[in-house]
C-alpha cells in the first residue's frame, strides 16, 4: 500500500516539530538499515518495527530486509481561523485531506520557556481548537458540494442519495460533531466516499510530556486526553518528544541503552509507528528468500488473491494457490522446507483471508 500516510497536526509550540525532527534525524543515525528516509522537506517515511523480519532473514540468508512503512506528513501552522485561511490554513488543510489518518500532537507539559499560544496549558481546549477548524473546513466543503449536486440532481436522479447524505453530514458538523461519528447507511456512505472529509479520518493523539514524567509518561493532562479520546473511540500514545529527538541521533545499540537507563522498553516513535499502522487496520504478510525478506502491507480481511496483487498484478491475475506457513512454524522447523516435511505448509485458495505474519509463497500461471 504505497502512499499510506498520517498527517501530523497540532497548535504551535506543542512539540510537533520536535517530534517530526526526531523522525527526520533517523536518516543520519542509521544509514545502514535505513529505518527512515526523507522524500520531501516535510514528508518522512518510517519503517514499521517488526523483529520477525530479521529472524526470517537469518533462516533464508536474505541479502536484504524490506519492512513495511508509514509516511508522516508534517502539517505546520494550524491555528485558530485556519479554515478561513489564517496562517497558511487552506494550504495545510489541503495537505491533511491527502492523508489516511491524523496524528494530533497535544501539549501535556508545562515549561515557562515555551510560550503557549493561549497562555495556559489546557490539552482539551487545544484539541477542540484544531477539531473546530477541521469541522469548519468540512462544513465549507460539504456546502460547496451540496450546492453543485443540487444543480445536477434534475438530470441525474441517482444523485438524490448523495444530496441527502451531504445534508445529514452538514447537520452533524453544525452540532460540532466529526464525520467519523455520523451514522449513515452503507449506500449513503458509498455516495460520499469520494469527498475527503477531514473529520472522517481516524485520529491518534500524541500526548507530549516533559522528561520529569519518565518512565511512566503519565500526568493529569495525559489522563484528560485519554478520557477525551476514549469517548471518540480513539487511541493515545504518550511520549516525550525532546527525548525522542535525542534517541534519534544515537546508534541502534546506544539508543537501546539510553532508553533502558530511562526505564523505557522501546522508543515512543516506535510505539507511534505501530499504533498508526494498527489505527488504519493494517497487517503485514511476509515473503522470504535469498534475495530479500519483505513485509507487504494489506488491510485486515484481505483475501489471498488480492494480497498477491500487492507484489505484482500478474500474481493476482494468474493466481493458482498460496502456500502459507505461520511465522512460528517457520522458526520451529527452520524454514519452508522443514515446515513442508512435517505438514505445516498449508495450501490455500484465492478466498483465504491472510493473517498478520503469514509467510507466503504464491504459485501462479506465467
Amino acid at each position: 500500500m504505497a502512499g499510506l500516510s498520517c498527517g501530523i497536526v497540532g497548535l504551535p509550540n506543542v512539540g510537533k516539530s520536535t517530534l517530526f525532527n526526531a523522525l527526520l534525524r533517523k536518516t543520519a543515525a542509521a544509514v545502514a538499515n535505513y529505518p527512515f528516509c526523507t522524500i520531501d522537506p516535510n514528508v518522512g517515511i518510517v519503517d514499521v518495527p517488526d523483529p520477525r523480519l530479521a529472524v526470517l532473514s537469518s533462516i533464508s540468508h536474505s541479502k536484504k530486509i524490506l519492512p513495511a512503512t508509514v509516511s508522516f506528513v508534517d502539517i505546520a501552522g494550524l491555528v485558530k481561523g485556519a479554515s478561513e485561511g489564517e496562517g497558511l490554513g487552506n494550504q495545510f488543510l489541503a495537505n491533511i485531506r491527502e492523508t489516511d489518518a491524523i496524528v494530533h500532537v497535544v501539549r501535556c507539559f508545562e515549561d515557562p520557556d515555551v510560550i503557549h499560544v493561549s497562555g495556559k496549558i489546557d490539552p482539551i481546549s487545544d484539541i477542540e481548537v484544531i477539531n473546530t477548524e477541521l469541522i469548519l473546513a468540512d462544513i465549507q466543503m460539504a456546502e460547496n458540494v451540496k450546492n453543485r449536486v443540487e444543480k445536477q440532481i434534475k438530470g441525474k436522479k441517482e444523485l438524490q442519495i448523495t444530496f441527502d447524505a451531504l445534508k445529514k453530514a452538514i447537520d452533524h458538523l453544525n452540532q460540532a460533531k466529526p464525520i467519523r461519528t455520523l451514522d449513515l447507511t452503507p449506500e449513503e456512505k458509498e455516495s460520499i466516499i469520494t469527498y475527503p472529509f477531514l473529520t472522517g479520518k481516524k485520529v491518534l493523539y500524541v500526548a507530549n510530556v516533559s522528561e520529569e514524567f519518565l518512565p511512566s509518561l503519565e500526568n493529569e493532562f495525559v489522563q484528560k486526553v485519554r478520557e477525551y479520546a476514549e469517548k471518540e473511540g480513539n487511541t493515545v500514545v504518550p511520549l516525550c518528544a525532546k527525548i525522542e529527538e535525542e534517541v534519534a541521533q544515537l546508534s541502534l545499540e546506544e539508543s537501546k541503552e539510553f532508553l533502558e537507563s530511562l526505564g523505557l522498553a522501546e522508543s515512543g516513535l516506535s510505539r507511534l509507528v505501530k499504533a498508526s499502522f494498527s489505527l488504519l487496520e493494517l497487517i503485514t504478510y511476509i515473503t522470504t528468500g535469498e534475495i530479500e525478506t519483505r513485509a507487504w502491507t494489506i488491510t485486515r480481511g484481505t483475501p489471498a488473491q488480492e494480497a498477491a496483487g500487492k507484489i505484482h498484478s500478474d500474481l493476482q491475475k494468474g493466481f493458482i494457490r498460496a502456500e502459507v506457513v505461520s511465522f512460528d512454524d517457520m522458526v520451529s522447523y527452520k524454514g519452508r522446507v522443514g515446515a513442508r516435511e512435517v505438514g505445516k505448509a498449508r495450501s490455500e485458495g484465492k478466498e483465504y483471508i491472510v493473517k498478520d505474519g503469514d509467510v507466503i509463497l504464491f504459485f501462479h500461471n506465467v
